[in-house]
């Protein structure tokens, strides 16, 4: 049995190499897997299902749903990016939402799954604005204005968020040491896997007097002259990277 994990490839029409990747995982490596965990911000942006009609999303759709259909079950999470994925995508692309943090069972393993953007309580501006989002009431009121009025608001988000990071230490926006002891423990001492941080790592730590582990999983990127990613596979009890061109 082969597990994959991947997160934060930030899929957007502006970035065609990013989705060349993409297409070369999903028509090689991912074929080999009977699970793929796709652990928020699939996308760049989302501004709702109603949007499924745009070239890249109908794309992305239809290459997940080939893969589903080649035998792989796909798991999806939302990430700060794509929150407004809904049953719409997910019936389109074959794929199942699953509630954040969801914990999983790999053989004698249980792995507990998250984004990672609710680890990262130091940065208390932005967890206000995750609260807010992420509410259903608010999503119910910002969906009922039209998809044109959604993306230029989204627009203007991402560059407000741009400008904020700049202004942050990197120590903000990275997770809080107890609100990851806290998530282990919660949920029985697990292995935690998360995205979101943009700071691929294992660390290794101690909660409560249970050696424990948190594998941070790679973003994906195009800022070179080689656009590349990376997936983390669980096999045979160990779990591995391998970077994807």
């Amino acid at each position: 049995m082969q597990v994959h994990f991947i997160s934060d490839l930030h899929l957007s029409a502006d970035r065609p190499a990013l989705t060349a990747v993409f297409e070369r995982y999903l028509a090689g490596p991912a074929r080999a897997a009977d699970r793929l965990y796709i652990l928020g911000d699939l996308f760049e942006y989302w501004s709702g299902d109603d949007d499924l009609d745009d070239p890249l999303n109908t794309h992305i759709a239809e290459q997940l749903a080939s893969l589903a259909e080649g035998g792989c079950q796909i798991f999806f999470m939302h990430g700060n990016r794509d929150l407004l994925i809904g049953e719409g995508f997910a019936t389109r692309a074959n794929l199942k939402i699953l509630p954040e943090p969801s914990l999983i069972q790999l053989g004698d393993e249980r792995f507990v799954l998250c984004h990672g953007d609710n680890l990262c309580t130091d940065d208390i501006a932005y967890q206000a604005f995750r609260t807010q989002v992420r509410n259903p009431a608010w999503q119910a009121g910002f969906m009922s204005q039209p998809l044109a009025a959604r993306k230029q608001f989204i627009a203007g988000l991402r560059m407000k968020s741009e400008a904020a990071k700049s202004e942050k230490t990197a120590e903000i926006m990275d997770v809080n040491a107890n609100a990851v002891a806290a998530l282990i423990r919660d949920n029985g001492f697990p292995r935690l896997i998360h995205g979101h941080t943009h700071r691929p790592d294992m660390h290794r730590m101690d909660v409560d007097g249970h050696a424990c582990e948190r594998w941070v999983l790679a973003d994906w990127r195009d800022e070179t002259e080689t656009a590349q990613g990376e997936v983390l596979v669980w096999a045979d009890g160990n779990l591995s990277r391998q970077p994807l061109y």
